[in-house]
């Protein structure tokens, strides 16, 4: 999965890029006439390792970045499945499993609605606290266009 996009800022140990998210829709031909085809522009701050030997950016410094550059942010495809996995589908097969199961035991629906979302909020708490192992593993790639 590859992003174009710009770099705002370089400061020591990352460098911040503006990338231009866009829906699917809007490679569409018809897309301007329609008025579903959505693009926001989001900020990442990417962190550049101090270790550059066992990087993925092995081959940039902090140094080579400059303001106004063109680059790509890129993510391992199987990574980024691993992502929408944490990030989509598991909160949703808990979402779904616990309500159901909540609903068989006789328990009201307010109760039912109630401890559902708590157990939303405790699987988001839970990201929370492993937020560092996570982001490591979620490592993104940045390549200086030409």
């Amino acid at each position: 999965m590859d992003h174009p996009g710009i770099v705002t800022a370089v400061k020591p140990g990352f460098v911040t890029v503006q990338i231009e998210s866009t829906s699917a829709c809007a490679a569409c031909a018809a897309h301007s006439k329609c008025g579903f085809a959505e693009s926001k522009t989001k900020t990442l701050d990417i962190p550049i390792p101090q270790d550059f030997k066992t990087s993925r950016l092995r081959d940039f410094e902090t140094s080579s970045f400059e303001v106004g550059d063109r680059v790509t942010v890129t993510i391992d495809h199987t990574r980024g499945l691993l992502a929408t996995w944490w990030a989509y589908v598991l909160p949703a097969i808990l979402l779904i499993a616990v309500a159901v199961a909540l609903s068989l035991a006789a328990l009201p629906e307010p109760l039912v609605i109630l401890l559902t979302f708590a157990t939303l909020g405790l699987y988001l708490l839970v990201l929370y606290l492993f937020r560092e192992k996570l982001d490591s593993r979620f490592t993104l790639e940045l390549k200086i266009e030409n």
